[in-house]
């Protein structure tokens, strides 16, 4: 064992944030050998969980939970449980939690994204977030009485919850402020026909529709307009969950992500930061990300604990990926379009299965599939090997997207 290993073995490592990203990080830690103290410590009461399915199974009453089948106890891994963490003073090596002070060698800031909020509407009954396994169990009984919801927000959670509700036989109303739904996060001649899915699943969408006020019963836009409201599921986006590192002296961006260098270390020495609370430089892209997805929290704990154990200096440059089902479709994603320069389709986008792909100088950068995992799939590797492909060929979807590469 080398020296820096002998070292690394006995520090105390602290993960703070029991979601994914803060429970990959701890079982990572022990698959790549560590042996010192691992604590990993969760806010929410409940034995840690994936969130995805709460959106699906859960909300809709299929599964009771969705709790990671990890063995804690035999990883020998210190799981707390209900305990909120409200700062870190790294000159101390110390958090500042309810309980009392943690002490640690090596910290792992794991704590996620949380939801915007409606303004004006905290505190408002019947209106609701969904980020939790609590707001699952808040929201159930509302789909389960099928009342009628206003959705506020057409990005990929405002889709994926109306989904769950029309299952669920609710009547349903989206309001986004934008011209098309997930206007955040695709250009407009790719979400502009994803608006007629709300129309087929039988939801209303309205665009161009601003909140001007909440209360029980009602939603008011901004043009007067007047929507009854049983319930309202808020859905506008997420950031951070970082404002507990105020004063501490690690180094936050504007949008409050927590900015990690290519191995996810933050700008103190033994802190490290991963999953939605982070962000880090992309050589592939040219950019620094900030990727709010599953894929990005399983995958970056493998680059942390790496680090940590002194095992790898790989540095950490994925190719984003996500996932959402909603409208009864399964909608996948690879890459990063945002200085693509060319938009080629794979299909009709009015059919059942199409892709889209963005190309920068003859390059794949980005692809979005429905119902089509096999360009997903194959599209995923082209774009990791920064393959080049042949444009006419890629946009007959009858040929296999590898099959395009030149």
């Amino acid at each position: 064992m080398s020296e820096q290993r002998k070292q690394t073995d006995e520090r105390r490592a602290v993960v703070v944030g029991a979601g994914m990203a803060g429970v990959q990080t701890a079982v990572a830690l022990r698959e790549q050998g560590y042996e010192g103290p691992v604590t990993l410590i969760g806010a929410e009461p409940h034995q840690p969980y994936d969130r995805p399915p709460l959106s699906k199974a859960v909300l809709l009453g299929t599964a009771e939970s969705s709790a990671f089948d990890v063995d804690f106890e035999a990883l020998s891994v210190d799981l707390r449980l209900g305990l909120e963490v409200t700062g870190v003073r790294p000159g101390d090596q110390e958090l500042d939690t309810e309980a009392g002070p943690v002490p640690y060698d090596v910290l792992v800031l794991a704590t996620g994204a949380e939801p915007l909020t409606l303004p004006g509407a905290d505190g408002v009954p019947g209106v609701h977030l969904l980020r939790t396994l609590d707001d699952a169990a808040r929201l159930r009984p509302v789909l389960d009485r099928k009342r009628h919801i206003v959705v506020v927000g057409a990005g990929w959670i405002g889709a994926e919850f109306t989904t769950a509700a029309r299952e669920a036989d609710c009547q349903v109303t989206v309001v986004e402020a934008a011209d098309r739904p997930l206007a955040g996060a695709l250009p407009a001649e790719v979400a502009t026909p994803m608006a007629h899915w709300y129309a087929q699943s039988g939801a209303e969408l309205l665009t161009h529709a601003r909140v001007a006020g909440v209360e029980p019963g009602r939603v008011t836009l901004a043009d007067g307009r007047e929507l009854a409201a049983d319930a309202v599921v808020v859905g506008i986006g997420a950031r951070p969950a970082t404002a507990w590192l105020a004063g501490s002296g690690i180094a936050t961006g504007p949008e409050g992500a927590v900015t990690a260098d290519d191995r996810l270390r933050a700008s103190w020495p033994g802190v490290y930061a991963v999953g939605d609370c982070a962000s880090f430089p992309s050589a592939r892209y040219g950019e620094r990300l900030m990727v709010h997805h599953w894929d990005n929290a399983l995958q970056g704990p493998r680059t942390v604990a790496a680090d940590i154990v002194g095992e790898s200096h790989e540095p950490y440059d994925p190719v984003p990926y996500f996932w959402s089902e909603q409208f009864g479709r399964f909608v996948q994603y690879a890459g990063h379009h945002a200085r693509a320069g060319t938009l080629l389709w794979r299909g009709d986008p009015a059919s059942a299965a199409w892709s889209v792909l963005w190309l920068r100088d003859g390059a794949l950068v980005a692809l979005l599939t429905v119902g089509r995992p096999r360009d997903l799939a194959q599209g995923r590797k082209l774009v990791a090997a920064g393959a080049r492909i042949d444009t006419e060929r890629a946009a007959d979807p009858a040929v296999p997207l590898k099959l395009t590469a030149l």
